[in-house]
This record gives structure tokens, sequence and C-alpha cells, in this order.
């Protein structure tokens, strides 16, 4: 079954038409269904890519392969590099008030004056913890919520005073 298509007027001043398969476009479904078979039937002919011949090591003892470290233990501590945002996603929700609290620390330090603390969107716990300790740290000069491009309110802009102000610690 075809449909017709309208196009501009013949010559006669009658609409010219033309039959174009069902799926619409110049050549119809019917050529694409057949090009994609075709190309299926190659690909089925087409040798199966092989790996280079390696030569016979049975005999021959390699380097011994490094243990695998073992995943840090509840107890352990983990160094983090300090950049100007910490996700809190990776930290138990009971660790969440101490790695803030350092993280600030360190980050005004290191001479940063604007972090971002991305804390999640969820029921809003995360964030109640965060702004609690953000309200009280003698670091910080002051918060609020992220705009959308950074996070909206599944995160929180801080501004921090200057690493040498009598305020800090």
């Amino acid at each position: 079954m075809c449909n017709v298509i309208y196009g501009r007027p013949g010559r006669s001043g009658a609409p010219a038409r033309r039959p174009v398969a069902p799926g619409g476009g110049r050549r119809g479904l019917g050529y694409t269904a057949r090009v994609l078979r075709r190309l299926l039937a190659w690909l089925g002919r087409a040798p199966a890519p092989r790996a280079p011949a390696s030569p016979d090591l049975d005999g021959v003892a390699g380097p011994p392969e490094p243990p695998e470290p073992e995943p840090p233990g509840p107890d352990d501590v983990v160094v983090m590099p300090i950049e100007d945002a910490i996700d809190l996603h990776t930290f138990a929700p009971r660790d969440v008030a101490s790695v803030v609290e350092e993280y600030l620390h360190e980050a005004q330090r290191r001479g940063f004056r604007e972090v971002r603390v991305i804390h999640g969107r969820g029921k809003g716990v995360q964030r109640r913890v965060v702004r609690g300790v953000l309200a009280r740290h003698p670091a910080v000069e002051g918060f609020r919520d992220a705009p959308a491009s950074r996070g909206g309110w599944g995160a929180t802009v801080v501004w921090l005073k200057p690493a040498g102000s009598d305020a800090a610690p």
C-alpha cells in the first residue's frame, strides 16, 4: 500500500503526485530495510577479528602481579584531594558533620574563598546537618543554595573568610 504525496503542480496545472512507501521519505522504508538487510548479510560473512598471535610463554615466569590493596575499613583514614567542591554522597551519614568541618578548615588553609558542598536533594536531612555545621563554623563568612547550574538546592555554596583572619581557627 502506498501513500500519495502532492508536490508542485505539473504542466497541466494539476498537482503532481508520486507514490511513497509507508514511512515517508524519498526512497521510503523499503529502501532502508533493503540496505539494512544487505549490511547484516555482509557482517554475517565478514571474518571475525583475530587477536595477534602471541609467543608460547608456558615455561616463562613473568613479573609477579602486585597484590590487590585492601579496601579501607570503617576506622581507616582516607586522604582525599581538597578541591573547590566536596560531594557528600560518598560518606556515611554519621560522618557528614565531621567531614564538612575538616573540609572547611582545610579549604580555608589552602586559600579557597568559595567552595560548594554537594549534599543531594532527598528529604533534606543531609542539607540540615550541613547547614547546622556551616552556621556555627568559625571559617564561614556566609552560605546559600547553589544556583541551578551548580546543583540547585542539592548543593550549598559557602564563602570562607580569608586564611589569616582573626575569626578563623
